[in-house]
């Protein structure tokens, strides 16, 4: 006899009342813990962040850019929440003071060990779903960044220290390092 066991479905209210500190995701009503991050993982996270703020800005962009931790309700809904490791917003009605309602135009995360199969398993699928444009995987162990552009159906693979093209501006690259 099989017994089926109940699984509990969680909502964005769970998550508002984890112990201060205590960080997770909300993906299908099932809550994730989030490991602390590394120092070469917020350092990757600066350098790149600044390199699009500053492109942004230089470019007079109607984008903005968030680093986590900063709230995204993917789907509008209860049962899904993320805080990707940067978002990029170009729709300023998605944006409240809560964080971002629907999809980011652009998401970039960095893998680190507790990570992978998140990063590369389900949120490739919940971003690609989402409609999430954009959705780059930095990954420091391999030294390589994975380019997801759902708007063309396209997959490319690129070395740290190679010029990145960022598929929702046409003349805009990242050359990601560890340093």
């Amino acid at each position: 006899m099989n017994v089926v066991r109940e699984e509990k479905t969680y909502t964005i209210d769970d998550v508002y009342t984890l112990p201060e500190g205590q960080r997770a995701e909300l993906i299908d009503g099932q809550i994730y813990d989030m490991a602390p991050p590394s120092r070469l993982h917020q350092r990757l996270l600066n350098f790149i962040n600044t390199e699009i703020n500053l492109y942004i800005r230089n470019n007079n962009g109607n984008c903005e850019v968030y680093p986590a931790p900063f709230a995204v309700f993917l789907n509008e809904d209860n049962i899904n929440y993320v805080e990707p490791d940067i978002s990029v917003i170009c729709d300023q009605s998605k944006l409240t003071d809560k964080g971002c309602n629907g999809a980011p135009d652009w998401i970039i995360e960095i893998v680190s060990p507790s990570s992978k199969r998140m990063d590369y398993l389900i949120k490739l699928f919940k971003y690609r779903n989402a409609d999430v444009k954009e959705y780059w995987i930095v990954d420091p162990e391999k030294n390589r960044i994975t380019a997801y552009n759902f708007v063309h159906d396209t997959i490319e693979e690129y070395a740290f220290g190679d010029d990145v093209p960022v598929g929702i501006y046409e003349d805009f690259s990242i050359k990601v390092s560890e340093t």
